[in-house]
């Protein structure tokens, strides 16, 4: 231990050395030309700011000067190194090919960008594709159970992943379906009165049984304490809280999606990539598709919960970090795996704790909405991403890959408990571009918290602003929370959404807005009556606006969305956003779904020229008709939009100010040309550059 603290010292010593050196040369007025290989850098830009470059390589070492010969080892060296010369110098770390294995995650302070008009770019070697990595390869199979086909390894006792993957494919907790029909919900747990659910008492490891279940925008997740007989019994807070709201676990919204399962039992391994993991034993159980041998597959078992953390503070931000071309793959969020299970309310967001306003008889008092539920909606939790940014600016992601990541893959200024700082918030001038997302648990992309502080702000420095998210691709996401959106903006003061294509998720494509109207100003009047949510102090009425506003939604491709949820819509906005505009996206083949849906509180936002192909309602905007006549959703404009036959939209009146003009609907799918061109326009366009 003392020998490695020597090198490390040695190391460090020798990279100040190396920066005085700099430093001296620079004072004395010379024009750098080289310095010996054995400096650990390179010189590339002479003219104001000169650049240094490490090198990192999996067969690296660490007590190396991160030269090319002689690069370092592990992320964590590199990171020191820069340190040291990024207070004069631009800095690139370029990693060479490989899978680089992570026991803790990536902490990026202000320590760690630029400082001073410096640059820090993480970034691979010519022809190399590094992967930062939260896992552990899983080797060592055997059979377990022939005549199943499943297979066993040792794993570390303690794990807790909620995901596996195998050669790249996300594996799932085995489950078995359970009909709503024969259940009865009690404030314990719930009764299955069917003799058909008998064994399910005999089951091991109860206490690591799950209840998951679909509702009509929620997916919610409720751990099992013990089975008595044929009677569920619930660990709390999970159960109390998944049973109450709207959308609940108990009482869900439409048939065609309220969906019930028991999940996570060695006895449910039924289908090809399911797994179980006994963590007191440290087995890990897989069943693999008929004829594949799991010791011939890689399989990628999470120990981190995330990756990466870029935060700062509000008064010394990360300032000037770019990562371009890395892959960040393997973490699994395990919060769901306590007893908090996952109380979601919706896109990422959920309920925690034991909270004191919910009614004894939440259960069946409160199956729609309650006051108690809405004494609690500014203390709803974030998930937390697999790469958090908050307390930053000027940090940009480019051509970087989110893949096999176990919650939402990037979150960009979320609430401090989402991120492992607990600073949150306070994103400034993020730029996420040209980037692929895909085979997630989660959304894509979460920008902005839904705390106070998100949409009011005590500290202006705490405001989310300037955020752009061009030209990625976005698909297989939200495969676990299957609630989340592939992209979701809250509280962000000119977030711009444009050029992304958006398949293959279960639920909405770009979703924007948060509140419902509740913190806009004056507050939303629909609130304030029946459903009183202005009757706790910790809900004020605000009289200036939220930070939602001046967003752009524009040129974006989606299609193959909304697979499970009806309600939402392919593009979405919640709450006012003065000087919004959703404009010239493609959205197609969404059969039975809303194609653009301004929901609850929607003010102030323009939607033109959109082209909607196959969907079953092309337009709807949620006026809230039945607390007539006070007006919730007023003051937008949707004109001239093109779309194929769907269903009527909702009352967009002259009453509440919505402007309905020049919309066409076109039967024979022979779209204009003004059409053609924004379909032709819509999606990935890598000519275009945006912002350097």
């Amino acid at each position: 231990m003392l020998v490695a603290m020597f090198n490390d010292l040695l190391s460090v010593i020798g990279d100040y050395m190396r920066f005085i050196k700099l430093v001296m040369i620079a004072g004395l007025g010379l024009i750098f030309v080289s310095l010996p290989c054995t400096a650990g850098f390179i010189p590339e830009n002479t003219s104001t700011i000169n650049t240094i470059t490490y090198y990192v390589s999996i067969q690296g070492d660490d007590s190396g000067d991160g030269s090319r010969d002689k690069p370092f080892k592990t992320l964590q060296r590199a990171q020191r190194a820069v340190r040291v010369v990024n207070a004069s110098s631009n800095v690139i770390v370029e990693l060479g090919d490989g899978v680089y294995r992570l026991t803790k995650p990536l902490r990026f302070t202000a320590a760690d960008g630029g400082q001073y008009n410096t640059k820090v770019t993480w970034k691979p070697q010519s022809n190399s594709n590094p992967i930062i990595v939260g896992s552990i390869s899983v080797t060592g199979w055997k059979s377990f159970d022939v005549a199943r086909n499943i297979f066993v390894a040792d794993v570390p006792p303690g794990t807790n992943a909620r995901q596996i993957w195998a050669d790249g494919h996300l594996m799932k907790f085995g489950s078995i379906p359970l009909e709503r029909s024969l259940a009865t919900f009690t404030a314990e747990g719930m009764v299955l009165n069917d003799s058909k659910y008998d064994y399910l008492s005999s089951l091991a490891a109860q206490d690591k049984l799950e209840v998951h279940s679909t509702g009509w925008f929620t997916n919610r997740i409720a751990p099992v304490k013990k089975i008595v007989g044929r009677t569920l019994l619930m660990q709390q807070p999970a159960w109390d809280n998944n049973t109450w709201g709207y959308d609940t676990l108990n009482a869900p919204v439409g048939e065609n999606t309220s969906q019930l399962f028991l999940a996570n039992s060695l006895n449910f391994l039924t289908e090809p990539g399911q797994f179980y993991i006994d963590s007191k034993a440290g087995k890990l159980y897989y069943l693999p598709a008929s004829g594949v041998n799991p010791q011939q597959q890689e399989v990628e078992l999470p120990h981190l919960q995330y990756l990466v953390s870029i935060g700062g503070t509000y008064a010394h931000p990360v300032r000037d970090l770019s990562f371009i071309g890395i892959q960040f793959s393997y973490a699994s969020w395990s919060a769901p795996s306590t007893s908090e299970g996952y109380t979601d309310q919706q896109s990422g967001a959920f309920l925690a704790g034991t909270l004191r306003t919910r009614p004894k008889d939440a259960i069946t008092s409160c199956r729609w909405g309650c006051k108690g539920f809405e004494a609690q909606r500014n203390e709803w939790k974030q998930m937390p991403a697999a790469v958090q940014v908050a307390a930053a600016e000027h940090i940009v992601f480019d051509q970087v890959t989110f893949a096999h990541l176990g919650q939402i893959a990037l979150g960009i200024g979320n609430n401090d408990d989402a991120n492992a700082t607990h600073v949150g918030l306070g994103a400034r001038s993020i730029d996420i571009k040209r980037s692929h997302f895909y085979d997630l648990a989660g959304g894509a992309i979460l920008a902005g918290g839904i705390s106070p502080d998100a949409h009011h702000p005590t500290d202006l420095r705490k405001a989310n602003r300037d955020i752009i998210i061009a030209n990625n691709r976005i698909h297989g996401v939200s495969q676990v929370y299957m609630d989340n959106s592939a992209i979701l903006s809250t509280y962000v003061d000119g977030a711009i959404i444009i050029h992304n294509e958006i398949y293959d998720a279960p639920y909405d494509g770009i979703d924007i807005g948060w509140g419902w109207g509740m913190n806009d100003v004056g507050g939303n009047a629909v609130y304030r009556g029946q459903r009183g949510y202005y009757d706790f102090a910790q809900n004020p009425t605000y009289e200036t606006p939220t930070l939602h506003r001046r967003v752009v939604v524009a040129y974006n491709r989606i299609h193959d969305i909304k697979k499970l949820f009806h309600d939402g819509g392919a593009i979405y906005n919640l709450s006012a956003s003065p000087d919004t505009l959703i404009a010239e996206n493609y959205i197609f083949n969404i059969p039975d779904r809303i194609g653009l849906y301004l929901d609850e509180g929607s003010r102030y936002l323009t939607v033109r020229n959109n082209v909607i192909d196959g969907a079953g309602t092309w337009f709807f905007i949620n006026t809230l008709a039945d607390a007539a006549p006070r007006r919730a959703s007023t003051d937008n404009h949707i004109v001239k939009n093109w779309y194929s036959p769907s269903k009527g939209l909702s009352a967009a009146s002259s009453y509440n100010n919505n402007d309905m003009d020049g919309n066409d609907e076109i039967t024979d799918h022979h779209w204009p040309a003004e059409a053609n061109a924004i379909i032709e326009n819509a999606g990935i366009k890598d000519d275009i550059e945006i912002r350097k």
